[in-house]
């Protein structure tokens, strides 16, 4: 046998590349490698970058600078289903990576993470593509691409996977997602929360306290709660609230029954089956602060709902409340705090907390924390609010003081509610006095220039409340209080404007106040204000006729009334009709200004160098009363034709003997009647028109520019008002005062005129003189001799507001003006019963002097009257 030979192996063929095994330790190189066409190769390569990736973020980010992310997303797609896993798993973990989100973004890879979603892949690529999208869904613009490109269906069908990691992933991404209420909506459509609730039993803490989460967000919209009361979710809360091995997951358990408690039926519900008495006890026993703090602030949450504080007051809500209040953590005492607030809308809470909680939210409102001060400051703002006995409560409690210093907190609202708080109190008149004692005028400074609209509102309310004695409103002045208060008038904001107007309304009501109000240009302010449709209010209407009481010259020339509340005093003067928002100027400037053919400024003053002579025996009279005998014996002439109880009749002169008033006056009459019996009519009105251009120098009021500047004198007004104070004040009748002293009044200014003769009656050529003589366009009123109907009718006013004759004074048009007075019906005297309401007449001075003319129809009876 011959010896075998060994067969040669036949050679490779020649078009095939030998198998080459690479071990690469370069990153760079294996990311090439993702470019292989090579299934195996994909697949080897794909391997080794997730194991470099899970490394840290530095190879994280070392892969994005190599350029690995975009021929990743290709693999996503690929055929392979060893490759395409390996994508998968790289991206779950690359996302974390923010640069790698951001690129992720741009490279539009939605669609393909989702698509690795479906049922039919496996476990693993489930795991690692819902990880991605709960990395990506962390921020909002990839929360839009995954809810547009429909990732949201299957994340919520993977909640029932049997991996954990899965639900763990998914339940995290549907989290970020509800976060916006388009994806809650959408939540619903899915049938969602039934595979939410399954996650509360799982084994895993993470996936139950990412499910409550996901439903404290989602019950915030009433469906999603009706969706968990029917699926029986709230029973599933309360078990997790009974068992002590679930403590962790409490706090968000309480988070959700908060919100559901928001929802009646659910409440009425948790309420029947025991489960809000389980709830409160809970709460007031836990020894955990921040489980008690979410218990208050879901009781807070359900009782904005009137029938839900029903249910609450039911159940003794607020002892577990005023419990709270005394814990030692601040969170839990805010929200206490917040709860009674809510709760306070229930009068027997409101009740219950005047008796057991204001003593403890007094003491809360000292604390060092600003957000307890703020939060107890709500709570005693809500409980004394319309109720007198929790304010006086609180001012037992030394509650004042502890109020007074919280205006000075630095959270704005702490000072608002600690001034609402003062403002309810302060409706009691011994608590406002009281609080006054404290130097809240001063307090409330810092407030009234604060920047935030609802403490200035809050703060000028206040000063409403507080500012209304003499007391109050002086320190409020002497403190600077008045301009913050004036600027607050120039507000854009409805609700300070009209508290500053409020405010000002009730500051305006003494002179020296409404003076500085004045001065400081709140007239002015109000004025604008009320020229606005969109920005008057009622407050600040009745604050500029508040403000106006004290300038009536400014009252009469913008309205044309004057009430028969506003007494015209020294100084007052009638410039003529102006247009609302025109300034008036100052009496000063206008006597100053040189005379001129506007119309004649009258002036109201009886402050003179000159004093009423209390006898004719004193010789000073003869030059400032020269005119007063025959006024004096007009007087008597008119007085006489009514009663017999007038000036000169010998009942008053019988009946006081000791006064010498009537006796002196009748001596000085004599003497005017000697000293007539040698005169004509001629000379008696030549020596008239002497005494005038005698007068005149005196009235201009021209003195050494050191002196300071007084107002024009008016000796002759000095005259009639002591002549009607001594001849008509004595008379018993209102009516008869009225008649005489209009009889008086147009005697003084020319006497009776006929309508047929009124254009024959020369006024304008007498004022005219008057201005020339006194160089200037303000006359005072006693100087005009012949006046008509606006004359006439400011001395009637000046005169009766003088004797306390109610009046009012009207203008009208064309020079008309004309006085009111209101007269009970004499035929109703001595009946018994409801008397009717006085009746309105207006005074003729004109045409026949003392006629009371019945105003029934305005109109029709000042066309008959004018």
């Amino acid at each position: 046998m011959g010896k075998k030979i060994k067969k040669e192996s036949e050679p490779p063929p020649k078009d095939v590349f030998d198998p080459l095994t690479i071990e690469s330790k370069k990153a760079a190189t294996v990311v090439l490698m993702l470019n292989s066409p090579e299934e195996e190769i994909l697949a080897k390569a794909c391997e080794a970058i997730y194991r470099f990736a899970l490394k840290g973020e530095e190879n994280k980010a070392t892969l994005l600078e190599l350029g690995a992310v975009e021929p990743l997303t290709k693999l996503l797609n690929h055929e392979d289903k060893i490759v395409r896993r390996n994508a998968t798993m790289i991206f779950g973990i690359l996302a974390s990576n923010n640069d790698v989100k951001k690129l992720l973004r741009e490279l539009d890879v939605m669609t393909s993470v989702i698509a690795q979603l479906a049922a039919e892949e496996e476990v693993v690529i489930h795991e690692f593509a819902s990880l991605c999208l709960a990395n990506m869904s962390a921020e909002y613009t990839s929360k839009v691409q995954i809810f547009e490109q429909g990732g949201l269906e299957p994340l919520i069908r993977l909640l029932s996977s049997p991996d954990p990691d899965v639900k763990k992933n998914s339940i995290e991404c549907i989290y970020n997602l509800v976060q916006d209420f388009q994806c809650r909506a959408t939540l619903q459509e899915l049938n969602a929360i039934p595979p939410i609730l399954d996650l509360l039993k799982s084994e895993y803490p993470i996936i139950q306290l990412l499910a409550l989460k996901t439903l404290g967000v989602i019950t915030n919209d009433k469906e999603c709660r009706a969706m968990l009361r029917d699926s029986q979710g709230v029973d599933h809360l309360i078990k997790i609230l009974e068992t002590k091995e679930l403590s962790d997951l409490h706090i968000e358990a309480l988070s959700v029954l908060a919100n559901c408690l928001e929802d009646m039926d659910t409440m009425v519900m948790i309420q029947q089956t025991g489960g809000l008495k389980k709830l409160l006890s809970f709460a007031e026993n836990s020894t955990i602060p921040d489980i008690q703090k979410n218990a208050a602030r879901a009781i807070t949450k359900a009782a904005y709902d009137p029938e839900n504080r029903k249910l609450f007051h039911e159940q003794e809500v607020e002892k577990c409340l005023v419990t709270l209040l005394g814990s030692e953590n601040d969170g839990t005492k805010i929200a206490a705090s917040q709860a009674i607030s809510a709760m306070c809308e229930n009068s027997g809470s409101k009740e219950f907390f005047g008796n057991q909680g204001i003593p403890q939210l007094i003491q809360l409102l000292k604390s060092n924390n600003e957000e307890v001060r703020e939060a107890s400051a709500l709570a005693l703002a809500n409980l004394t609010t319309c109720n007198p006995a929790n304010a006086s409560a609180a001012a037992e409690g030394d509650g004042i003081d502890a109020l007074i210093n919280a205006l000075s907190s630095k959270r704005d609202g702490a000072i608002a509610n600690a001034a609402m708080v003062l403002t309810n109190m302060a409706v009691q008149e011994p608590l406002r006095l009281s609080i006054q004692s404290h130097d809240v005028m001063h307090a409330l400074l810092s407030p009234l220039h604060s920047a935030n609209t609802v403490v200035q509102s809050k703060a000028a309310l206040t000063v409403a409340a507080t500012a209304c004695d003499v007391e109050a409103r002086t320190e409020l002045r002497n403190s600077g209080g008045l301009e913050p208060l004036v600027e607050l008038l120039r507000s854009k904001n409805d609700e300070v404007r009209r508290h500053a107007s409020w405010a000002m309304m009730v500051c305006a009501s003494d002179e020296p106040t409404a003076a500085e109000l004045c001065r400081l240009g709140a007239l002015d302010i109000l004025e604008e204000i009320n020229l606005s449709v969109s920005r008057k209010n009622k407050f600040s209407e009745a604050a500029r006729n508040k403000l106006l009481n004290h300038h009536l010259s400014l009252k009469y020339s913008q309205t044309g009334y004057l009430s028969s509340s506003n007494i015209i005093t020294d100084g007052v003067y009638d410039y003529g009709r102006i247009n609302p928002g025109t300034k008036l100027l100052p009496l000063k400037d206008l006597c100053l200004q040189e005379p001129s053919d506007q119309r004649a400024i009258l002036l109201v003053n009886s402050k003179s160098d000159v004093s009423p002579p209390p006898s004719t025996e004193d010789k000073s009279s003869d030059i400032g009363y020269g005119r007063s005998i025959s006024s004096s014996s007009s007087l008597r002439r008119a007085s006489k034709e009514k009663t017999n109880a007038g000036f000169g009749s010998p009942t008053e002169e019988k009946s006081e003997p000791t006064s010498g008033r009537n006796t002196a006056l009748s001596k000085s009459a004599t003497k005017e009647k000697g000293s007539r019996k040698g005169r004509g009519k001629k000379e008696e009105e030549k020596v008239k028109e002497e005494e005038e251009v005698a007068v005149a120098p005196k009235v201009t009021g021209e003195e050494s520019p050191d002196k300071e500047w007084l107002p024009p004198s008016d000796p002759d007004f000095c005259v009639y008002v002591y002549e009607v104070t001594r001849s008509i004040l004595p008379i018993t009748s209102i009516k008869e005062q009225i008649e005489v002293l209009a009889k008086y009044v147009a005697e003084k200014m020319g006497g009776k005129i006929p309508k047929e003769k009124l254009h024959d009656f020369s006024w304008e050529l007498h004022i005219s003189e008057l201005k020339f003589q006194l160089k200037s366009n303000v006359v005072p009123i006693g100087l005009i001799k012949k006046g008509i109907f606006y004359h006439r009718a400011l001395l009637f006013k000046a005169l009766a507001d003088r004797i306390g004759i109610g009046c009012s004074l009207v203008r009208g048009e064309y020079g008309r003006a004309w006085n009111e007075v209101k007269l009970m019906n004499e035929s109703r005297k001595g009946v018994i019963g409801a008397l009717p309401p006085p009746e309105t007449y207006i005074v003729d001075l004109m045409f026949h002097p003392g006629a009371l003319i019945k105003l029934r129809s305005r109109e029709a009876d000042l066309y008959r009257f004018l």
